[in-house]
Order: C-alpha cells, then sequence, then structure tokens
C-alpha cells in the first residue's frame, strides 16, 4: 500500500477507537453497561502503544514504518544504583584526603617550601635592621608582655563606668568582701533555722552562754 496509505489507514483506526471510546463513555453516564471495562478487548491486543506515547496505537505493517520500528526497540537497562551502604564502603580516612603525606611525596616539598619561606622572612627582616642602623635609629626590643598606658587606662575606666550612662558613685565607708557577706548569710540561716526548731529555754541558755564569753 505504500508508507504514506498505511500511515493514513493508521491514523482512521485509532480514530475510530477514540470515537469508540467516546460512544461507551456516554453510554455508561446514561446509565448503560461499562463496556470500557466489560467488552472485548480484541483492538487493544493487536495495536501497540508506543512507550511515552499513550492512547495512540499502530497495527499491523504500520509497527514496522520507517521511525516507528526504532521506537518499539526496547532501551538498555540503566546500571543498577548503588546502595547508601555500598557507597560507604569505599570512604575512608584516604577518600578526605587525611592520607595524603603517606606517598612520601608531598612532604619533602611542604619542608622545602617551608624552609624557603622562612629564609625569605629572616632576609627580609635583616635588610630592615640594617637600614635602620644604617639611619641611626636606635634598635629597641619589643616587650611583648608590655602593657600600654592608655589601654590600661581605658580598660580600668569601663570596669569603673559599668553601664553605659549610668551616675558614678564613689564609696566613703568600707565595701564588705564577698566571703564577709557569705558569712552574714550563713549565720544569719542558723539563726532563722535555730529560732524556728529551738524552744524558748534553749535560746535562753545559748544568750546566757553568749553573754558569760562576751559574744
Amino acid at each position: 500500500l505504500g508508507e504514506f496509505r498505511i500511515r493514513d489507514l493508521n491514523d482512521e483506526i485509532n480514530k475510530l477507537l477514540r470515537e469508540k471510546g467516546h460512544w461507551e463513555y456516554r453510554i455508561k453516564e446514561l446509565g448503560g453497561p461499562d463496556y470500557a471495562r466489560i467488552g472485548p478487548k480484541m483492538l487493544d491486543h493487536e495495536g501497540k502503544e508506543v512507550p511515552g506515547n499513550r492512547g495512540y496505537k499502530y497495527f499491523g505493517a504500520a509497527k514496522d514504518l520507517p521511525g516507528v520500528r526504532e521506537l518499539f526497540e526496547k532501551e538498555p537497562l540503566p546500571p543498577p544504583r548503588k546502595t547508601r551502604a555500598e557507597l560507604m564502603k569505599d570512604i575512608d580516612a584516604e577518600y578526605y584526603g587525611y592520607r595524603d603525606e603517606d606517598d612520601g611525596i608531598l612532604e619533602p616539598l611542604e619542608q622545602e617550601h617551608e624552609k624557603k619561606v622562612i629564609a625569605e622572612a629572616v632576609e627580609k627582616w635583616k635588610m630592615e635592621r640594617e637600614a635602620r642602623l644604617a639611619r641611626g635609629e636606635e634598635e629597641e626590643e619589643e616587650n611583648i608582655y608590655a602593657v600600654n598606658d592608655e589601654e590600661s587606662d581605658e580598660e580600668g575606666v569601663k570596669e569603673r563606668e559599668g553601664e553605659e550612662g549610668q551616675q558614678k558613685f564613689i564609696a566613703h565607708v568600707p565595701v564588705p568582701t564577698q566571703q564577709e557577706i557569705e558569712e552574714a548569710l550563713v549565720r544569719r540561716k542558723k539563726m532563722e533555722l535555730l529560732q524556728k526548731y529551738a524552744s524558748e529555754t534553749l535560746l535562753a541558755q545559748s544568750e546566757e552562754a553568749k553573754t558569760l564569753l562576751g559574744l
């Protein structure tokens, strides 16, 4: 029949199948039987759908038309995906680069570069030192433990000021230390417990003992 005639006939068959499906849906809508579910499937078995193109079927010689035969060829199955356990099996310290120095190549190169950088820094320091001596500047060793007076004063002012915006007060009476405050609290707690659980006779005897001892 020729390629074009076969394509036209295949299109006509698909058109009739769609019209048949519309009539079956209308019959069901009017309360009749559902022929789409209980009807014969002869035409569906004879026709073959292209994967990914649901609804359009190819019959007979239409399945061997150029461009259609390739569509029915099965695609190769994708390689199986590895599970998480299989992926984690190959991950070790070497994967994260912790064993890069074990090959004996990287470490000597790093040591050589380190020596080169240190030598350049020392040479630069010597040149700057000689330049200062040539200008007659006295070289003074920098004291890394020295505290700048300005910084010390600023820190003292900050500690005395406390929060910003608050008025400063000067105490003209002795301020108790933290230890004295704790001892006073302990004595007060003891007195409260003594007054709560001791009898009046015991309290009187305690006061009398304190008076005799001069406490």
